[in-house]
């Protein structure tokens, strides 16, 4: 993984300064609360329903053994034992003292860590495939363009100030696992009829009060020209993008008004004045970056495992975790391992400190000293050996971590919701916890094979209920936290917008309409078809009359 400088460790660290004195000068009075707020944000920093929130960047996912051991004396020390990951690969406290952040960003940069641009309107923190690297699909390792993005966008003085914030998603494999159809802007690593490596570039998706898909604005750019081009896109939102809506500010909003061929135009425009110029990427700058992630000391393992094959042969809960929380990896005898952080009865993407510090110690023990942040706020093992994964189920089991349900239908990506924040109109938690609980049979759960289910607590779609093949959204209906259920969603490279069924539902009645939901697809089913399949077969109807019959 990238290795910080002194030019990193200086910025991280003056950051860390500025923010100490700001805090300061807030808490003696000589801010207001409305001069205080930007400089907050600016540091990851909200004011949430009952304490401050603070957001730390996990640059595209990558975490190093000793920085999630100081994430988990953070989460005891400053919060109360835990931490919760967001899909945007970031890790969340939600009881910091506000007194204290500034001595919790000391502590991050001692590792390496920040709060920078985990809010405001600026360039946010890049994401890309948890796999990267290590995924038997992927065309290139997209981490150093991302680590590229990353320098290029942090504290980048033109685009501070954005008309709102900008999410940007890159995806190296031949299947996205970035969800880069509803990005800002979305980076597909392709290569043309010569073999020359580039980037598709998507533009204008994204979630929230007005979900869409992105569009190509351009099929094929060198990588060289990467820095330019954003360039260009970011300053053609810069001057177009509205600034007196905040609803409608996003990007998207702007791709849709222009059309996508008419802001494509206005790019290439842009881009003339930058093409070729100073921020061109040379292939020396390339291989400066690519060579922080060289392959670790793999060693050389034969593509069978004797130990695996009888383990997975003697035991079948075992061979149902494999099956599930393990991914096929490019180097023989190896595989990545997916840790749920989506146990029954707990709150979907939470990790306590006790279970950081057994990942980090696993990280070390089984791996070379690194894990990963998932889209879908799970944890992963990227590099363990074949003949070591009974081993490490059992120490998963122990600690909470091998639920086998990693795709299935209790693998729900959740934003905290109402428990927590300010902006939601109901509770996201309980509601995922019904559904669990509800479906906690693992052999129903794996006849129902894979189905995302996507939960939010508000528009602003943090938990990307847009796009999961079942959707739920909090809304606030008199008063009262209602909920609204949409279907046919999907991410990855066939991504789409779920529609919804029909009027919301009490919380209470959740678990039921999901039951009467799965009644219908068993019903529907052909084969093995899987559940969007289904639902894009037969549309919404059946599922709209079961759910809503009153004596049915």
């Amino acid at each position: 993984m990238y290795l910080y400088d002194e030019i990193d460790r200086r910025i991280v660290k003056e950051r860390a300064e500025q923010f100490r004195d700001q805090t300061r000068r807030f808490l003696a009075g000589e801010l207001s609360e409305e001069e205080f707020r930007p400089l907050r944000l600016m540091n990851g920093l909200y004011i949430q329903r009952h304490a401050p929130m603070l957001r730390i960047a996990i640059p595209y996912g990558h975490l190093s053994s000793r920085q999630l051991r100081k994430l988990a004396h953070i989460a005891r020390t400053y919060d109360r034992g835990y931490g919760h990951f967001t899909t945007r690969q970031n890790i969340q406290f939600n009881w910091p003292a506000l007194e204290q952040v500034p001595d919790i960003l000391d502590e991050l940069a001692e590792v390496d860590m920040h709060a920078i641009q985990t809010s405001g309107n600026c360039v946010r923190n890049t994401t890309t495939d948890a796999f990267a690297g290590v995924a038997a699909d992927e065309l290139i390792d997209p981490r150093p363009y991302c680590e590229i993005i990353r320098q290029w966008s942090t504290l980048h003085p033109e685009f501070a100030f954005l008309p709102r914030k900008f999410k940007i998603a890159v995806s190296g494999s031949t299947e996205d696992r970035a969800a880069t159809w509803v990005h800002d802007i979305g980076l597909h690593v392709v290569r043309d009829e010569g073999g020359e490596v580039g980037f598709k570039v998507i533009v204008g998706g994204g979630l929230g009060r007005t979900p869409m898909v992105g569009e190509v604005i351009r099929p094929f750019l060198p990588t060289r020209h990467l820095l330019t081009y954003l360039d260009a896109v970011l300053r053609v939102y810069n001057r177009f993008g509205r600034r007196d809506n905040k609803y409608k500010a996003r990007i998207k909003i702007l791709v849709k008004a222009m059309t996508a061929e008419g802001f494509a135009a206005k790019v290439e425009d842009e881009w003339q004045h930058l093409k070729d110029g100073p921020s061109t990427l040379r292939d020396e700058d390339v291989a400066h970056f690519a060579s922080f992630f060289v392959d670790p000391p793999y060693e050389t393992l034969p593509a069978f495992s004797e130990t695996l094959a009888a383990r997975l042969a003697e035991d079948r809960v075992f061979a149902r975790w494999v099956e599930r929380n393990t991914r096929l990896h490019r180097h023989p005898g190896y595989r990545s391992v997916v840790l749920s952080l989506k146990k029954t009865g707990m709150p979907p993407g939470d990790i306590t400190a006790e279970q950081m510090e057994h990942a980090a110690d696993w990280a070390d023990r089984f791996g070379f000293g690194e894990l990963r942040v998932a889209h879908e706020q799970n944890l992963i093992l990227p590099d363990v050996r074949e003949d070591d994964l009974y081993t490490v189920w059992q120490l998963a089991r122990e600690q909470g971590f091998a639920t086998p349900n990693i795709g299935l239908l209790t693998d729900i990506i959740c934003c905290p919701g109402g428990d927590f924040c300010s902006l939601a109109n109901a509770k996201s938690i309980p509601v995922a916890q019904a559904i669990q609980e509800r479906f906690d049979n693992l052999d129903h759960l794996y006849d129902l094979g894979e189905i995302d289910c996507n939960m939010s607590g508000c528009m602003n779609a943090c938990g990307h209920h847009h796009i999961g093949n079942i959707g739920i959204l909090g809304v606030d209906k008199n008063g009262e936290e209602w909920y609204q259920i949409t279907l046919g969603g999907s991410q990855g490279n066939h991504t789409a917008i779920g529609k919804v069924i029909g009027p919301s539902f009490a919380q209470a009645q959740i678990p039921d309409v999901f039951e009467k939901i799965m009644q219908v697809y068993l019903e529907q089913r052909q084969a093995s078809e899987p559940f969007i399949d289904t639902v894009r077969r037969i549309g919404l109807d059946p599922f709209k009359e079961r759910v809503y019959a009153k004596h049915h």
